[in-house]
């Protein structure tokens, strides 16, 4: 993992995530998954773009299956915002950068 994501596990979710100053986006993925590779170099390359202002996790599904059961993660990648502890929104499967960003800046009271 690039150095502005996080890995997450049920041992640091919720200081992470749940408690986090700013928004969170969870990256939910296994290393099987085609498109969850696709989406990888998308989610490094926004945790960068936006250090500082958003932290960046992924879940391995493989290995932590208690959150994507408890966040109801029935397919691969999803990507969760969380904002104050709270899920905010959700994008499930491929999607371009542009349309994280959009979301993001939304959130973030940038767009």
């Amino acid at each position: 993992m690039g150095g502005n994501v996080l890995e997450l596990n049920e041992a640091n979710f919720e200081e992470e995530v749940l408690r986090a100053q700013e928004p969170v986006l969870v990256d939910f993925w296994a290393t099987w998954c085609m498109p969850c590779r696709m989406m990888a170099p998308v989610v490094e390359d926004i945790a960068r773009s936006f250090s500082g202002r958003i932290k960046v996790g992924k879940v391995n599904t493989d290995e932590v299956p208690s959150l994507a059961l408890r966040y109801g993660v029935h397919a691969i990648p999803t990507l969760i915002f969380f904002q104050d502890g709270r899920e905010i929104e959700r994008v499930v499967g491929y999607v371009p950068r542009r349309l994280l960003e959009e979301k993001l800046k939304r959130i973030l009271g940038e767009a």
